[in-house]
């Protein structure tokens, strides 16, 4: 099995204490988002084939990283950065800080241990499509050489996305779009093209509509790339999360509704200040990310 911590939350970023607690108990417990079931997910190494960590600061997770590497686990950090303005990410660390912590895993962990994500793709009035051919351009200077290969996805506009936009744009005076897809699929593929010439793999998230040449579907959750971080096949059926995703099948162990990074255009999160409250009334020792209620 396969365990992803968490694409529902940002674990290393702020729950560290707590993960580090889990694995040493060797368990812990989950709450369907979609059922209200309750999970308990084994964290040994008889049932973990390896971790994927997903966040937007790897900074507070170093000493758990060593632990699972101590403990012979193989992991991979997906590491979110893309530099925008703090109306719409409001406490995320600075890229270039981002950019020396990746620098730390790949010197720690090998060339295959950070995947760098360049998503969501928001279009607004701050962030246009000639913002992002810049800002990228900036962006993946900086991160070739650390990383391999860098994930793209265009921001999906649920209800609770486009409230979180609208309340955001009321109070920082700006607007958004969501643009058509030749518009979406014409700015990936330039941004697919910055990306080869500097040394980047560059993949897309779970949105076949929007591939075009030399832009490859990602697999977030790798078993491929596990397995070469363990030096051993590690073999896990592709099973994804929606339509188009082809990730390996995982467990997740994360709540949604508890990352207090604050970015406005967050699938994970209905309402900013549910999260910073969530998150304040997170308990280290419960083994619940976020206890149920």
């Amino acid at each position: 099995m396969i365990v992803s911590a968490s694409y529902r939350s940002d674990i290393p970023a702020f729950y560290g204490a707590w993960f580090l607690k889990r694995l040493e108990a060797g368990l812990c417990r989950v709450v369907n988002p979609y059922g209200g079931q309750i999970y308990e997910i084994a964290l040994t190494p008889e049932a973990v084939a390896g971790f994927v960590f997903w966040t937007r600061n790897p900074g507070p997770f170093r000493v758990a990283l060593r632990e699972v590497a101590r403990r012979g686990f193989p992991f991979v950090v997906q590491v979110t950065a893309t530099g925008y303005p703090r109306a719409l990410e409001a406490s995320v660390l600075a890229p270039q800080r981002i950019v020396a912590l990746v620098g730390e895993i790949r010197a720690g962990y090998g060339p295959r241990a950070a995947v760098w994500r360049y998503d969501p793709v928001l279009i607004t009035s701050a962030t246009p499509p000639a913002w992002h051919r810049r800002n990228f351009t900036v962006l993946a200077r900086a991160f070739a050489g650390k990383v391999d290969e860098v994930v793209f996805s265009f921001a999906q506009i649920y209800a609770k996305t486009r409230s979180n936009l609208n309340r955001a744009a009321r109070s920082h005076d700006f607007t958004w779009d969501d643009p058509a897809e030749a518009d979406k699929r014409a700015l990936l593929a330039e941004l697919a093209a910055i990306a080869r010439e500097l040394g980047l793999k560059p993949t897309l998230c779970a949105q076949p509509d929007l591939l075009s040449p030399g832009l490859e579907p990602a697999r977030c959750i790798d078993a491929e790339r596990l397995s070469d971080l363990a030096g051993r096949p590690i073999a896990a059926r592709a099973k994804g999360n929606r339509p188009g995703c082809l990730c390996a099948e995982s467990r997740d162990i994360g709540a949604y509704d508890s990352c207090p990074h604050g970015c406005v255009y967050c699938y994970a999160v209905r309402r900013p200040e549910l999260a910073k409250r969530n998150f304040q009334a997170h308990d280290p020792d419960s083994p619940f990310p976020i206890a149920p209620r």
